[in-house]
């Protein structure tokens, strides 16, 4: 597989801001710049690792965890998409194209006229319909397929219909789809999707944005710039961190202080193979990413060299595994290692 060699998205709509971007002619290397190079090792694994997830898609298009905490197939079928979506396919492009086009179809059948994804279990429902309405949003963003906008705007209207308007909670969401309690590992789902909605052109009311932003940085804890899993309360993590962080990011909340001590947080806590660690890196990194400079390039040499160093190879194929499943693990992982790529327009900053 060749390495991506041009931008398709040229505006992209950051909670209300605009940046315009110019792609370059079909053979010109793309005009971001980044400190970052995929070498060739990285470059194999990514591919390998896109082989291994082509050969894991179930008959109807979608793909599971296969691992101990249930099989997820909304919710893993987005993080695949995003996975190859990172390494420049799409329905109709890429060496993947088939198996993106079969992805997207599963989401779009399972997506039911009131915006509910069928088949997801009531007591996780909005971080599977978070992840699922995150890759047909960056689908959408990059097709413009009519096929899609549709359904995709019901799905959005959930998210907005059932964000929290509650004391402590207020902004927030959590598992189920109703307006409730809140936390950030579900919030982070939501305004990520959101984000990726608006850049696509749907309409996401400023007031959403705000109430979210104002939920995130209650959940801040302690003075050593980590936050908490839920406003008021808990103590700080990683993941949650990477979390919040990305959150205020994807919400233009570029300059915040709480972003870089965040930032500085994760570095400090960063530890391979730890609880939660590949799911706290699925933030951290684009986190990190927006951050940009020095940071940006310190952060992925991190990831590259435990990625490239855990990695598992059967063949031509490449895999990491976990509690969550190798499929899940290997499309994160994928995700992270191709992201210099710049194709996912969500990651732009």
């Amino acid at each position: 597989m060749s390495s991506p060699r041009f931008l398709r998205f040229a505006t992209f709509a950051l909670c209300g801001l605009f940046v315009t971007a110019n792609p370059p002619l079909q053979g010109e290397e793309p005009t971001v710049t980044d400190p970052v190079v995929i070498d060739p090792p990285t470059e194999a694994v990514i591919n390998g690792a896109l082989h291994y997830l082509a050969a894991q898609q179930q008959t109807n298009g979608s793909w599971t965890a296969l691992g101990r905490r249930g099989d997820h197939p909304v919710a893993i079928t987005g993080y695949v998409l995003l996975a190859f979506m990172a390494a420049g396919n799409l329905p109709e492009e890429g060496d993947y194209a088939r198996q993106v086009n079969a992805g997207m179809q599963f989401l779009l059948d399972s997506l039911q006229p009131d915006g509910t994804y069928r088949g997801v279990n009531a007591g996780q429902y909005m971080y599977n319909h978070g992840i699922a309405t995150i890759a047909l949003a960056e689908l959408y963003g990059q097709t413009r397929s009519a096929a899609i906008h549709t359904k995709l705007e019901r799905a959005v209207k959930l998210i907005i219909g059932t964000q929290s308007d509650r004391g402590d909670a207020k902004g927030g969401w959590r598992y189920r789809p109703f307006p409730g309690d809140a936390d950030i590992s579900i919030t982070v789902m939501q305004v990520v999707a959101l984000r990726a909605a608006k850049n696509g052109g749907f309409d996401v009311p400023q007031q959403t944005i705000d109430d979210a932003i104002a939920y995130v940085r209650r959940c801040k804890s302690g003075a050593a710039g980590g936050f908490s899993y839920q406003a008021g309360h808990g103590e700080a993590g990683f993941a949650r961190t990477a979390a919040a962080i990305y959150s205020l990011q994807v919400c233009g909340q570029y300059d915040d202080p709480l972003v870089q001590t965040g930032s500085d947080y994760l570095f400090e806590k960063n530890r391979a193979g730890g609880q939660w660690w590949t799911y706290g890196c699925n933030y951290a990194t684009p986190a990190q990413y927006m951050i940009g400079g020095n940071t940006w390039k310190r952060w992925y040499s991190l990831m590259k060299e435990t990625l490239l160093g855990t990695v598992k190879r059967e063949g031509d194929q490449c895999y990491w595994d976990g509690d969550v499943g190798p499929v899940y693990c290997t499309a994160a992982h994928a995700t992270i290692l191709a992201m210099p790529w710049h194709y996912i327009p969500l990651y732009q900053r």
